[in-house]
């Protein structure tokens, strides 16, 4: 694995073959995301929704005290508010986007508040066995507006889901992956290379064929049988006629990997 450059930036990136692992860089502030954070993700996500020699993207924290532990109070209480809010695509450029590569969230530590829906908007969820989530804004006075009450309900049964939101308590990684909100649970120092090897696996797989799959789940949550079929055609329309649905066949015929183009 390469090393991470020295840099005052609050993220930073490296590059691994297809995937790209994306790091909140705040450690002294918990990974919190103040003003300079957030237009810095909402840049990466850009970029990397244009790269086309991405195919995965991984998201953790530095250290092992947090993942994330939402907003930067102390940033937006001093004058960051607009740029904290300033995002198009939701939190920290991240919660309400439309990303169609596979997000995969490595969960280094707790992921709180704005922190947790940060890992509610990505597909896969890598945790260390010390980490926990939680949405606690209601203990505050205040509403989780990034998603949390949104999405919670969808991974979670409702009475958890409830739980969690009006007690504002939080779960361990190992309840949570009980519950299917986090797909693995490992040691710390095994964090990163297991969700590099999540995300590994998904690339030796067609992207177009990862992405479509990826959108027609998305979509399929909210509409009915008839809708949900006609969606799935369409969709998958595209990805049966590429080439590399031809190139898949004709690979698995000629016993040997195939390779993918993206098209």
């Amino acid at each position: 694995m390469s090393e991470l450059s020295e840099t005052a930036s609050p993220v930073v990136r490296e590059r691994h073959g297809r995937v790209e692992l994306v790091r909140l860089n705040r450690e002294q502030a918990r990974n919190a995301i103040d003003g300079p954070t957030t237009k810095a993700l909402d840049a990466a996500f850009d970029e990397l929704a244009e790269d086309d020699d991405v195919w995965a993207v991984v998201l953790t924290g530095s250290g092992e005290r947090a993942f994330c532990a939402g907003m930067d109070l102390k940033a937006f209480a001093s004058g960051q508010a607009g740029d904290i809010l300033s995002s198009k695509n939701g939190f920290a450029g991240i919660a309400s986007r439309r990303f169609e590569k596979p997000l995969i969230a490595a969960a280094n530590g707790p992921a709180l508040a704005g922190g947790f829906e940060i890992v509610l908007s990505c597909d896969l969820v890598i945790a260390a066995e010390h980490a926990y989530f939680g949405i606690p804004e209601a203990k505050r006075g205040l509403v989780a507006a990034g998603g949390g009450l949104i999405r919670l309900e969808k991974v979670l049964p409702r009475n958890i889901a409830l739980e969690m939101a009006l007690t504002g308590e939080p779960i361990t990684a190992a309840r949570a992956a009980e519950l299917g909100l986090v797909n693995k649970v490992v040691p710390k120092e095994q964090l990163l290379e297991a969700a590099l090897e999540m995300a590994e696996a998904i690339c030796k797989n067609a992207p177009l064929a990862v992405r479509a799959s990826k959108e027609i789940m998305r979509r399929a949550r909210d509409l009915d049988e008839a809708g949900a079929w006609r969606m799935n055609g369409e969709l998958t329309l595209p990805v049966l006629t590429s080439r590399d649905a031809i190139e898949g066949a004709t690979a698995f015929a000629e016993r040997r990997e195939p390779i993918w183009q993206g098209a």
